[in-house]
């Protein structure tokens, strides 16, 4: 099992002008103009960790212009998500958080409930046991997202300890 955990976020340089080009088609679409700040927190998103909050993302831009405000930095995930370069998650702590929409590094999720620590993970053989069950049931699988909620190893080390159990 391949574990990484929350900070091994790295783009290459390919996926960044792919991902870049995606964003700049879908606002020309749009007839959306692409402006400092906005450029500005399209930067920092591809620099965050995954799994990164508004309000992360929001201290991160604000570094470096303190006059971005909370619903441009909205606005633009929500962009990012239209366009299939973000994908928006939540993971039942009442956050959403985003990561890149990297399709070739499909990975699940192990969330804490003590810390809300999040370790992404591959593990071939769920794949394929979920694939052979969409193909039992006759499903053509597209996508699916898997979520193992507990409590990770430093938070079960920390709640031992004011217990007084090992």
């Amino acid at each position: 099992m391949k574990a990484k955990n929350k900070h091994d976020h790295r783009p290459t340089a390919a996926s960044l002008t792919h991902f870049r080009s995606l964003l700049s088609n879908h606002m020309a679409k749009k007839g959306l103009r692409s402006t400092d700040q906005r450029k500005l927190i399209v930067e920092t998103f591809f620099k965050s960790a995954n799994h990164v909050s508004i309000e992360e993302l929001l201290a991160d831009v604000r570094a470096e212009d303190p006059k971005v405000g909370y619903a441009t930095v909205y606005r633009t995930l929500k962009l990012l998500t239209e366009c299939g370069v973000a994908f928006e998650r939540r993971f039942g702590d009442g956050l959403t958080r985003y990561e890149l929409a990297d399709e070739e590094s499909h990975h699940d999720h192990l969330i804490c409930v003590e810390c809300q620590s999040i370790i992404e993970f591959e593990e071939p053989r769920i794949e394929r046991i979920q694939e052979e069950v969409a193909d039992q049931h006759g499903f053509r699988l597209l996508s699916h997202k898997h979520e193992m909620y507990g409590v990770c190893a430093s938070c079960q080390a920390k709640l031992n300890r004011a217990s007084g159990t090992r």
